[in-house]
């Protein structure tokens, strides 16, 4: 899953000041009351509603598995995927998968109010109750089978996904990564917060402790305040990969993972730092969870504090990861490599979304420090562009400004490559040749310097009434509990819906399109999309003979043993791979995204 960029840094304190809606009841612990609309006034609406329920009831009934999703599946439900192919005893956690379906099953409740869609959510939402780890958290995947099974799934399918390291060992802890803890951290508040269901009320408990418990406390000095990519730690972490046919690396280059076992470091790959604290603060706006707001301003402190700097003054910004300790010499805070293919640097793309999650922070709290150091992060951007010809160089560096990775104190690029065909005779290593990187993972991001400096001047030029004004609707300044928006699956929920005063309004949504979808999803009640990507089905441990070719070093997968997904019409250009057009199948996004639509047509929120 891409990382998410928060809204709020998008809208101007004017903006924020100017949305509608009212405060939350301190009755009763903040919820969104459902009022079954009337008779709908038009025969569409009517239509649209009629079809939100049998999707709804067709992969309640047929499609999921007790209750759990994945990503996609065939028509049959023969083949079912999530990042990588499934079992169809399993279920995905991390987005879109079933955490994100038991929000829309909500959604599609509150504007209807008809209980057959609370009935799927409630089924959906206990699926992944029975996912959560003890610890209190979720691992991207979960086994309805069991621990054997699960484990047997990592010792073929995921051990063989080339470019899926994080699947390729089995850790027996929960993560924070892709969101997955948090959506369905989420899920569990939004379904005790529903009818004060005490099914839900221990798990979301948990929940909570897990993120409080998992981050680093104040003995970690300089990391106080952030979270691990990973917990409980698992001793047998991996720290280095292998590096088999060692003699095809290009002179020059370096390969392996630069900073060890990775899941012990400050992470803020992946929204991790941004998506816990945004799930503490709707546990403080819908529960009156203030005892949490010092973890939240801790991690916001860690965020502030962690922004590295060289010793030259030349650069200054994020690395996908930090130490939370003294590493090999190397002090807490230092930025980090983590998988093979992310190398020890700083990176653009991080760096433009840390500093929009300061925009962020200063909004929240009103303190200034927040923006301090961010003009010196947005000078650095603009010395560390990708140089003019580059998609001439590289046609996978189209629509891209910066490279992905920066090297510490040289400010030279660092690209990403991998020699071989499989996990078993290959490996990935990087250089500063711009050419041949993986489609995979991108070499280079569109990093908007113009508008990172707009905001900066917008609220940098604040008033101290201005300030105070907007810090008083905050969040965090809440001094009765409110509800959390109506809908969590037309759009992300971000801290600008979270203000005292704010509305989260639906887009309009056309009746040609309602039309449109009502005659897609026919009398089979269910939608069909291209899936994104398509498997190579497992087949054992692919062959450890050196490869010495081209064919796979710039496509998502290697040869048929590599079970790494790719996209069916961009497949390696070599026998026995067959250039075709995507399958339709049921995918767990479109699925999502088209009753969204419907239900923000059958119960808009202006």
């Amino acid at each position: 899953m891409k990382r998410r960029s928060f809204v709020i840094s998008m809208l101007s304190p004017l903006a924020l000041a100017a949305c509608g809606g009212s405060n939350g009841d301190a009755e009763a612990l903040a919820t969104t009351p459902v009022t079954p609309n009337p008779t709908p006034p038009n025969t569409t609406k009517t239509a649209a509603a009629s079809a939100l329920k049998r999707a709804a009831a067709y992969m309640d009934e047929k499609v999921s598995y007790r209750g759990g999703y994945v990503w996609s599946y065939s028509p049959d439900l023969t083949q079912t995927f999530g990042e990588m192919e499934a079992k169809r005893t399993m279920c995905w956690i991390q987005p879109p998968g079933t955490p994100s379906v038991g929000h829309v099953y909500l959604d599609a409740y509150h504007a209807t109010g008809d209980e057959r869609f609370y009935d799927a959510a409630v089924r959906t939402a206990l699926a992944v109750v029975q996912a959560q780890h003890p610890s209190g958290g979720w691992n991207y995947i979960y086994d309805f089978a069991g621990e054997e099974s699960l484990k047997h799934w990592y010792d073929t399918i995921g051990k063989n996904g080339w470019r899926l390291e994080e699947f390729q060992h089995y850790y027996g802890n929960a993560t924070f990564d892709d969101a997955g803890t948090a959506v369905a951290s989420q899920l569990m508040l939004r379904m005790y917060l529903e009818k004060k269901d005490e099914r839900f009320l221990a798990p979301l408990q948990k929940a909570i402790a897990f993120m409080v418990n998992a981050q680093f406390g104040p003995e970690y000095g300089v990391a106080d305040g952030g979270w691990p990519q990973r917990f409980p730690h698992f001793p047998g972490s991996v720290s280095q990969m292998p590096r088999p046919n060692s003699e095809q690396l290009p002179a020059g280059s370096k390969s392996g993972m630069d900073d060890g076992d990775y899941t012990l470091h400050v992470t803020f790959n992946d929204d991790v730092m941004g998506e816990n604290i945004k799930f503490l603060t709707m546990c403080v706006v819908a529960l009156g969870r203030t005892d949490l707001i010092p973890n939240i301003r801790r991690a916001m402190d860690c965020m502030q504090r962690m922004q590295w700097t060289s010793a030259n003054g030349l650069q200054s910004g994020w690395s996908l990861q930090h130490l939370s300790r003294e590493t090999d010499g190397r002090p807490a805070g230092s930025p980090a490599g983590a998988r093979s293919y992310e190398p020890r640097s700083l990176a653009t793309h991080t760096t433009q979304t840390n500093i929009q999650q300061l925009f962020n922070y200063f909004q929240l709290t009103g303190d200034r420090k927040y923006l301090a150091n961010i003009p010196k992060a947005i000078a650095w951007l603009k010395t560390c562009t990708l140089p003019s010809n580059a998609v001439q160089l590289n046609p996978l560096l189209s629509g891209r400004t910066h490279p992905t990775f920066v090297e510490l104190e040289t400010n030279d690029a660092l690209y990403v490559h991998r020699y071989g065909s499989n996990i078993h005779n290959g490996a990935y290593y990087y250089n500063k040749d711009i050419t041949n990187t993986p489609s995979h993972y991108s070499a280079g991001r569109a990093v908007d310097i113009a508008a990172l400096e707009k905001k900066y001047n917008e609220l940098n030029s604040m008033s101290s009434t201005a300030v105070a004004d907007l810090v008083a609707r905050s969040p965090l300044s809440v001094k009765t509990t409110a509800a959390l928006p109506k809908y969590f699956s037309i759009r992300e929920v971000d801290f600008p819906d979270l203000f005292t005063g704010a509305k989260m309004a639906t887009p309009t949504v056309p009746e040609t399109e309602v039309n449109q979808l009502i005659s897609d999803l026919g009398t089979k009640d269910y939608w069909t999309s291209p899936v994104a990507e398509i498997v190579n089905p497992y087949r054992g441990d692919g062959p450890a003979a050196p490869y010495t070719g081209t064919a796979y070093q710039s496509k998502h997968v290697g040869d048929i043993y590599d079970t790494s997904p790719y996209p069916a019409d961009n497949p390696p250009e070599i026998v026995p791979y067959v250039k075709r057009d995507k399958p339709q199948f049921i995918v767990t996004s479109e699925f999502i995204r088209r009753m969204g639509r419907l239900i923000a047509f059958v119960s808009p929120v202006a």
